[in-house]
């Protein structure tokens, strides 16, 4: 290691005017090892410069160069990793954190130990040293004040001080009056050392004739000190005269704290007694107010109301700390309490006085609306008793009790009083309803299934008749079943709309009444006015809609308060859900399509409720009972299918149209009536899926079981009878079953009549069946009349079965079998026989093309024409 030293120190330091002061072999923690030197080295020159510079082996060659060097200043710490036990492992903080690992340990102390003397010398201790032996330390402190970090010789260039100017003035000034000081230094020297030794003298001399100065100087300092003490003298005196002054103020001083302090306290105790007087003093007229007032008039009242607010103000002022221990405040507050019940029994019995008052003054009136379907007017009372509000909420806030009794003793009072208003309104409705349906007695409405078991029944309990009389009867029963939809039930329908509109319109104005007057006279809060989340949850009941309001974040008062103006309203008027349930059973009992009606009005009043408040009394009870006119009219839709299903038809006679699809055809056009711009549509939309559906089931059942009239026909004539009312009424749910109906109209009338014109040329018809069979076999086609079963005599031979003559007498045939098969209602004996018309042409040109094709050149046609087909189908048609 010293060899590299001094390799060090002539290659690299030397160069720079730099001396090498200690060396340690390191390599980087953590990383492959690569070693260098870190080098402590201090500059020669003025002023001193210590680095610390890191030196690498070149790669090129056998020497060092120097890669790094920092500034001793900059190092911040020097972290030795552990104080007690060795290890090589070392970090220099500079402007990063550098890790090391010496070769030994030795070395590794031996260079911190270096930075450790050049810090103390050069730097003032800047450096901390952590995690570094405390003894190492120590034994690098030096031992005497001239010990150097380098030893001697840089102590003695440390010992060495630079002339300043004046001092190198002075001495060139002195050098140039001894011109051989350079020449001769010794003779120099002497004589510095003679001029030094006069000056000697002469400072002793000086000193020596100074010293009777110095005596006088003794003699003026003895004087001073006698003056001295005679100032102190004087000092102690004028300290006992102050101290006497300074117990005099002491005393003065306490007794303007007594006094300050009595003063305080007196204008707290006026400031109390002021407290009381203004905040428990109760006017001379409020008492008399409190026990005597009026409470009728509206004078009276206002001067009680006040009156109240002035006890409760009183009664609630908030005592300081003591006051409750005073005489005069608990025979005061003895004497509110006093007052307060004094006051609050008249109140209430007041108040009792006047709800029984009003009960019997709103029965007097009753007489008035018995024939009108309006019920009575409670405006004047609740603006009466609105005079009473304010003090209803001072009793609600200082005597609950009797509040509480009031409130009970209100909704016994008004739901009597309501109950035989709204019984006797809901008998005038029955009394108006039930005489608008009296000529419906001739045909049975008044079954449970109303209309459906009236004149329709009728209809299929009479479709057993024969052929001739069943269209006759059948027509009439059919004009009197229109009659009594046309002229009588459309009449009574609108007149029962029209009341049951009246009787909601009645009850919805006279429940928000009330109940605004509930929340304003018991001073309830029935809205929400602090913050909170109202979250609308919608539940369905039996089909039905149900909008339920609940309320998160709203304090418990709130809540409570709506709850119990519902509880009231729920109590006062606990007979409209009832009687609106017995009217609404009395409407469907009268006609079963009355619950259309009910249902359209029902849901509009229930929507504009639940809009208004989902939560009221209001809205819950009109929203129970649209769940029981929703059940009403499932239940008119099960009868309508459950009709459907038991339909009977005769065997006799044909079938036309069948009594329930006319029904669906009124059904669906007063539905469309009633329900247009209703809110409810979708309920409407899912009966008529439901009764379609049924429609066409039954109809293919009853043409299944038909024996008088085919099958074809049956299905033809009804789903043609149900596509022309669905293209009529353009019900937008139905477009799929009207396709449907149209295709199954086209289709069996394509059926019927090919069916039909099998029978006119049969025989001509099994011939060529035959050729036909043949050439499918593979028999070429004009080898066909080689055959002989099918040669151009037997083709001629039944060809001369059929002239004009016999073809024109079984269209005639034809035609009046059609004409019996098809019923006059839906007037489709012309489309058919036209359909017929064409698809014989039709069967003309195929038989033509097979002789052409199966008998060339034979010159074999039929015995008639087209034109001649034409024409007999017209004639036929007009003859008849």
């Amino acid at each position: 290691m010293t060899a590299i030293k001094h390799a060090l120190q002539r290659d690299i330091f030397t160069p720079n005017d730099e001396r090498l002061l200690s060396i340690v072999n390191v390599c980087k923690a953590g990383k492959k090892k690569r070693n260098c030197f870190l080098c402590a080295t201090v500059t020669t020159e003025r002023p001193v410069q210590v680095n610390v510079v890191k030196v690498k082996k070149s790669d090129k060659g056998d020497f060092y160069k120097r890669q790094t060097a920092w500034a001793l200043r900059d190092l911040a710490i020097v972290d030795a990793k552990d104080a007690v036990k060795e290890s090589p492992e070392f970090d220099l903080h500079f402007d990063k954190v550098y890790k090391w690992v010496a070769s030994s340990t030795v070395e590794k102390n031996t260079f911190i130990s270096c930075i450790w003397k050049l810090n103390q010398r050069y730097l003032r201790k800047k450096i901390d040293f952590i995690n570094v032996s405390s003894q190492l330390l120590e034994e690098s402190v030096p031992s005497g004040e001239n010990q150097s970090v380098a030893g001697g010789d840089e102590e003695a260039v440390d010992e060495y001080q630079e002339l300043n100017a004046r001092e190198e003035q002075d001495i060139e000034i002195m050098m140039e009056g001894c011109e051989y000081a350079i020449a001769n230094a010794e003779a120099f020297a002497e004589k510095l050392s003679r001029e030094l030794q006069v000056l000697d003298g002469a400072n002793i001399q000086s000193i020596m004739a100074s010293e009777k100065q110095v005596n006088i100087l003794m003699k003026l300092l003895d004087e001073a000190l006698k003056e001295v003490d005679q100032i102190e003298l004087k000092l102690s005196s004028y300290e006992e005269m102050l101290q006497s002054v300074k117990e005099q103020m002491d005393q003065i001083s306490e007794s303007n704290h007594l006094i300050h302090l009595s003063n305080t306290n007196n204008v707290k105790l006026l400031s109390e007694i002021e407290f009381l007087v203004n905040h428990m003093d109760l006017a001379k007229g409020h008492i008399k107010a409190l026990q005597e007032g009026d409470l009728t008039s509206s004078r009276g009242i206002e001067a009680c109301t006040n009156a109240a607010d002035a006890l409760l103000q009183c009664m609630n002022v908030a005592l300081h700390p003591g006051h409750d221990m005073l005489h005069a405040v608990k025979q005061q507050q003895q004497r509110f309490s006093d007052l307060r019940e004094q006051f609050a029994r008249r109140l209430a019995s007041h108040l009792n006085s006047v709800f029984v008052q009003q009960g019997h003054d709103q029965s007097s009136t009753l007489a008035q609306h018995s024939a009108e379907l309006t019920l009575p007017n409670h405006h004047p009372f609740h603006r009466d008793l609105l005079r009473y509000a304010k003090l209803m909420e001072w009793l609600k806030n200082t005597d609950y009790g009797k509040y509480e009794g009031l409130t009970k003793n209100y909704m016994d009072y008004l739901s009597r009083l309501y109950e035989r208003e709204i019984k006797d309104f809901f008998e005038v409705a029955k009394i108006k309803m039930t005489g608008t349906t009296r000529e419906g007695k001739k045909f049975g409405l008044h079954g449970s299934s109303g209309k459906l078991t009236g004149s329709t029944s009728s209809l299929n309990k009479l479709s057993v008749q024969s052929s001739g009389n069943r269209r006759s009867q059948s027509s009439s029963l059919l004009d009197m079943g229109n009659m009594s939809a046309s002229d009588l039930d459309v009449a009574d329908r609108t007149k029962f709309d029209k009341i049951f509109e009246q009787v909601l319109s009645e009850l919805e104005p006279l429940c928000l009444a009330e109940q605004d007057f509930i929340s304003k006279f018991f001073k309830l809060q029935q809205h929400q006015t602090t913050s909170g989340t109202t979250t609308n949850e919608v539940e369905e009941v039996d089909g039905v809609a149900l909008s339920r309001s609940y309320t998160s974040g709203v304090p418990q008062t709130v809540s409570s308060e709506k709850d119990m103006i519902r509880q009231m309203m729920t109590k006062i008027f606990r007979c409209i859900e009832p009687e609106l349930n017995n009217l609404i059973a009395l409407g469907d009992k009268i006609d079963s399509f009355n619950s259309l009606y009910m249902l359209v009005k029902m849901s509009h009043h229930v929507w504009t409720a639940q809009n208004v408040d989902p939560a009221s009394f209001l809205s819950t009870t009109l929203g129970n009972v649209l769940v029981t006119v929703k059940r009403n009219f499932d239940k008119c839709i099960s009868n309508q299918m459950k009709q459907m299903d038991e339909v009977k038809i005769s065997k006799k006679s044909k079938v036309g149209i069948l009594p329930f699809v006319a029904e669906f055809e009124e059904f669906a056009a007063l539905a469309e009536s009633i329900f247009k711009n209703a809110e409810r549509r979708g309920d409407l939309d899912k009966a008529y899926i439901k009764l379609i559906r049924a429609v066409f089931d039954s109809v293919e059942k009853v043409a299944n079981e038909s024996q008088k009239t085919p099958r074809d026909v049956v299905m033809m004539e009804n789903f043609h009878h149900i596509f022309a009312t669905l293209s009529r009424l353009k019900i937008s749910c139905l477009e799929a079953e009207k396709k449907e109906a149209k295709q199954k109209y086209t289709d069996h009338l394509q059926s019927y009549v090919i069916y039909s014109l099998g029978q006119p040329l049969e025989k001509l018809n099994h011939f060529f069946e035959g050729v036909e069979a043949r050439v499918a076999q593979g028999i070429r086609e004009e080898e066909v009349s080689y055959q002989l079963a099918f040669n151009k005599q037997e083709l001629r031979k039944v060809i001369k079965e059929y002239p004009g003559k016999e073809v024109k007498k079984g269209l005639d045939n034809l035609y009046k079998k059609v004409d019996k098969h098809l019923c006059e209602e839906e007037n489709l004996l012309q489309v058919v026989w036209h359909s017929m018309q064409d698809e014989f042409i039709r069967q003309y040109k195929h038989f033509e093309g097979l002789i052409a094709r199966c008998y060339p050149g034979s010159g074999i046609t039929m015995e008639f024409t087209i034109q001649d087909i034409l024409d007999y189908c017209s004639s036929i048609a007009q003859s008849h």
